[in-house]
């Protein structure tokens, strides 16, 4: 793919964990953004020590921010899925400077690239938590959006899900079960918020 324009980066640090400090680069377009860190310190101080040796999934990756804290924590395996050329060369650069051989990065349709990604966690073993920050402020069709991010999710059997965590824009209410899961938390950070979901037995 050539670069078309030379594109402005701003970079963010890992906060915690094995790269604490590690600079990983965010490109400036309009398809990606960061997650505020804020939120991403809120969701790591809900999932502790938790997620240790477990399976990561951030399906919307961009450049891999909240994937990538998580393998600095202690994931075992982390997988990303993202459609944008620009935020993927991000992410391919940002995986170097931690441990690719940890990490699987899938380009393209997240969409379309889910099945594969399950099929692997599912094949790996062992409790998987999955990121969805589907980028509701930047395409035509939002609630497509949604209703597509709420089927993949659908998918998600007990076995393989610790838990799902969904970034979404706060007006939107999300379902207080989808599939085998149930809403067990939100947490509003201004116009966006984080609605978590764990197995209904574990709910």
């Amino acid at each position: 793919m050539k670069r078309k324009e030379k594109i402005k980066l701003f970079t963010t640090a890992i906060i915690a964990g094995e790269f604490k400090g590690r600079h990983i680069e965010i490109p400036d377009i309009a398809t990606t953004r960061s997650s505020k860190s804020i939120l991403k310190e809120s969701f790591f101080n809900t999932v502790q020590f938790d997620i240790i040796d477990r399976n990561f999934v951030e399906v919307f990756a961009g450049s891999g921010s909240v994937g990538l804290e998580a393998l600095s924590r202690g994931a075992a395996q982390c997988y990303f899925m993202e459609y944008n050329g620009v935020a993927f060369r991000c992410l391919e650069h940002n995986i170097k400077q931690t441990d690719p051989s940890r990490c699987h990065a899938f380009y393209g349709d997240s969409f379309e690239n889910f099945k594969t990604v399950y099929g692997l966690v599912k094949r790996h073993g062992g409790k998987t938590y999955f990121y969805f920050d589907p980028p509701f402020s930047t395409r035509d069709g939002m609630d497509e959006i949604y209703d597509k991010t709420i089927a993949l999710i659908e998918q998600i059997e007990p076995e393989v899900c610790e838990m799902v965590a969904v970034e979404h824009m706060t007006n939107l209410t999300m379902p207080d079960e989808i599939g085998a899961l149930k809403k067990v938390k939100k947490k509003k950070f201004g116009r966006s918020t984080l609605s978590y979901y764990r197995t209904k037995g574990d709910a």
